[in-house]
């Protein structure tokens, strides 16, 4: 029994004891002449009695033994009383010197009995439960593989299903880099690891692992488990024909449909006792929630305004410095805008037409050339690229000041994204030297890899012979520096603070490609045509998940699979990321199915949200699933996407949980439940940077 409701026990007693008070008077009084009575003179009451009492038959003395106890029980009650006052007082001290907001509010709980509730028949509620079963534990087996993470209570519950106890030993996180101790280098390479000597090579579009070289013409591999081919492509074609299935469809439409019912429900019963615990938890309430940012393309984490003064800026200190090479002749700032026919004094935010409008819903095209300022691909170059003829300096510098203003918002993060594209191997040492060199660390940063789908452009221009050597520039330079560090250091320490890798493009383009048992190999892939989606997710995910067997055993930091998905595209899309990715962005189109909406509630697949881009891209805002999704109790989070593009202020993704508050009616709860899902669902919270004090 919980501790109020030992108070209200104990409340309750006293309230009768008090009320009670005149009648227990009265008692008292008729017993003691009742007790007189039976007690004076009894020599002289037996000599004055009509006949004898046999003392076989002591009627009198059982009388009068009863009359006794009952007195004595109610001595007993008015000297308990007095102690249950005191414990009522002691009780209420106590409750004034706990703090309120420890106090576990009492909500009103919906629960539906009976053994059976499901709505369908029996038949078709067995065949569904056993698909959704088989299901659950496919996504289990390849998050275990990769080292993702998995919800305990389903987890909990397939093993019970299966006969079986689950223990939390059982459970697979994935590994991350400590943050640095106050006044640690972050950069230090003083503590890498030793070479082991191992040889990296590709085959069938995965990178293995072989004791020497020697083994490596032999083919023999070193036992770091991955996905296998044919086994997947059935868990695939399960998948499909699952979530094509009638029954299934029609269990968990209404299972979906209850969820929003109960939420509802709850909502009716408990708002108020909601808001009431919201004003009694002291410092805290929405602005001091850790929230993170989910989803940022670190090209365009700054807002418009924030890059039109970095310019103006740049242009007074550095307009004689020579910052652009254009095909061998170098030229300074001045010289660059001159030949654009541009002065920065006179651009403005709308000369600068970096923002999306309605020229850009369902253009993909449109939006992609909002990344040049002024419709000028070379102040791309020079501004939001890390290659270029000062080594990315400015955009180095317009990334730590966007850290600065996380620091200074201090309950803000974000995941920003760099790109690595596949063209050649030395990429990653480009870009690590970048990282290395204009140190680009904050607390409240931490970076992912995005690998653009753009395959077919690469081809076309014979910057790679297949598919299989884009895979290769982009895997083999990290397997190489898991087993050697020292052999590139920047290398090394950039991929400590690297936390996953994301699939990023128009998800609109069809490429017609089904991936199956009969598709070829990446290094047979040689036309100038782009695989599709699933395909390029499959060997992703092979890749990273036999990388995170290796820095496992290594005690380095593994990665993350956190792909674009959902925004447009075929529902297979969800299907191929609900088998491999830890989780996703986007996810507009599990509206579209009811069987994977279902699952990635069942699997609590977190799922980034961007309603400001989406409303600029692909779907009106008021007709955004993330209202729906957060009341049937899918993990949501609220993420900017593109700043540049789509926001105006200088704390961009608070002006998202604005909007959102604002366009679906969310409450306080609903918006410290979605920041707190911001924070389960990237990788911080695991590397002990964040809180969950919400």
């Amino acid at each position: 029994m919980s501790l109020n409701s030992e108070v209200l026990t104990v409340n309750q007693c006293c309230l009768w004891l008090c009320v009670s008070s005149e009648t227990d008077d009265r008692m008292r009084a008729f017993a003691e002449k009742v007790f007189a009575s039976e007690t004076k003179d009894e020599d002289t009451r037996e000599e004055i009695s009509l006949f004898g009492v046999a003392d076989d038959c002591p009627i009198l003395n059982q009388e009068l033994a009863l009359t006794v106890t009952q007195l004595n029980i109610l001595h007993f009650l008015f000297r308990s009383k007095k102690h249950i006052i005191q414990a009522q007082e002691a009780f209420a001290t106590l409750l004034e010197e706990k703090p309120t907001y420890l106090e576990v509010p009492h909500f009103q709980r919906v629960a539906i009995t009976g053994d059976y509730a499901a709505g369908v028949t029996m038949d078709d509620f067995e065949l569904a439960c056993k698909g959704l079963f088989r299901a659950l534990t496919i996504r289990e087996k390849y998050m275990r593989l990769a080292f993702q993470k998995y919800p305990n209570i389903t987890s909990e519950y397939l093993r019970k299903v299966e006969g079986e106890k689950w223990k939390p030993e059982d459970q697979v996180l994935p590994v991350f880099t400590s943050p640095p101790a106050q006044g640690e280098d972050p950069f230090n390479t003083k503590t890498l690891p030793p070479n082991l000597g191992y040889v990296a090579r590709m085959r069938d579009g995965v990178i293995s692992v072989y004791k020497d070289a020697a083994a490596a013409d032999k083919n023999e591999a070193l036992p770091y488990p991955g996905p296998d081919y044919a086994t997947f492509i059935d868990d695939m074609n399960f998948l499909i024909a699952l979530i094509a299935q009638g029954p299934t469809k029609t269990y968990t439409h209404r299972r979906l449909k209850f969820l929003t019912s109960k939420f509802n429900v709850h909502e009716m019963l408990n708002e108020m006792e909601e808001m009431k615990e919201l004003k009694n938890n002291p410092h805290r309430d929405f602005y001091n929630c850790r929230k993170v940012d989910t989803h940022i393309h670190a090209a365009a984490c700054m807002n418009q305004k924030h890059l039109l003064r970095f310019i103006k800026k740049s242009y007074r200190v550095d307009a004689d410095r020579v910052v652009y090479n254009a095909k061998g002749k170098e030229m300074t700032m001045k010289e660059l805008f001159e030949s654009l026919k541009l002065h920065p004094y006179d651009l403005t935010v709308d000369s600068l037409d970096v923002h999306a409008g309605r020229q850009t819903f369902q253009r993909f095209d449109k939006f992609n050339a909002k990344y040049n300022p002024v419709g000028a691909s070379e102040l791309r170059d020079l501004y939001l690229k890390t290659e270029n003829h000062i080594s990315g300096e400015y955009f180095a510098t317009i990334i730590k000041e966007v850290a600065s203003d996380l620091e200074d918002a201090r309950y803000q993060y974000a995941e920003p994204r760099l790109s690595i594209y596949g063209c050649n191997p030395n990429e990653w040492t480009k870009l690590s030297s970048w990282f290395n060199k204009h140190r680009v660390f904050s607390p409240n940063l931490k970076w992912m890899i995005q690998i653009p789908r753009i395959y077919d452009i690469f081809r076309g221009r014979n910057f790679v012979p297949h598919f299989g050597k884009m895979l290769e520039n982009i895997f083999l330079p990290v397997y190489q520096a898991t087993i050697d560090p020292h052999s590139n250091p920047e290398l090394s320490i950039f991929l400590k603070h690297v936390t996953g890798f994301d699939s990023v493009d128009d998800e609109s383009k069809h490429s017609g490609h089904m991936f199956s048992t009969k598709s070829p190999k990446p290094e047979q892939w040689d036309i100038a045509k782009n695989p599709s989606y699933t395909y390029y997710i499959y060997y992703m995910y092979a890749n990273i998940a036999r990388l995170n067997q290796l820095r496992k055993e290594r005690g380095m930091n593994t990665f993350q699979f956190r792909p674009h998905c959902g925004e447009a595209g075929a529902v297979t899309h969800l299907l191929a990321c609900f088998m491999t990715a830890d989780n996703i962005s986007h996810g507009l189109n599990l509206k579209k199915s009811p069987v994977l909406q279902y699952l990635y509630f069942l699997a609590q697949v977190p799922i980034a949200m961007s309603p400001l881009s989406n409303n600029s891209l692909f779907l009106e805002y008021n007709k955004n699933p993330l209202l729906e999704f957060h009341q049937k109790g899918l993990m949501v989070s609220l993420s900017t996407d593109d700043p540049m593009q789509f926001h105006y202020t200088k704390e961009p993704l608070m002006e998202e949980y604005a909007i959102a508050a604002q366009v679906f009616k969310l409450s306080t709860c609903d918006m410290c439940e979605i920041a707190r899902n911001s924070v389960l669902q990237s990788v911080s919270l695991l590397c002990g940077e964040l809180s969950l004090s919400l």
